[in-house]
């Protein structure tokens, strides 16, 4: 399988639009997809599951919020303490 991955990112490096510095390897295709998977909301379950894991502690490994995710969160805990409309006093 490693001489299959090697072989397209040889060939994806040919694209000028191919801006990865980082070696591409079986786990980084792994963990990439499981960060995908977080990112789109998807259970921690599901994702230990789709992964083979054991226990949720070991997925949790990859269940790092990048910052869209932080963002996100921020903006959905955020109450609005002025009303939008302002009393005439």
């Amino acid at each position: 399988m490693l001489y299959i991955l090697n072989k397209y990112v040889e060939m994806a490096k040919d694209n000028p639009l191919f801006a990865v510095k980082l070696a591409v390897t079986p786990h980084v295709l792994r963990h990439a997809k499981s960060m995908h998977l977080i990112q789109s909301g998807v259970n921690l379950i599901y994702i230990r599951d789709f992964l083979g894991h054991v226990d949720c502690s070991t997925t949790e490994i990859y269940a790092r919020a990048d910052s869209g995710m932080k963002r996100k969160a921020i903006e959905t805990a955020y109450t609005n303490l002025v009303p939008d409309i302002i009393p005439r006093w």
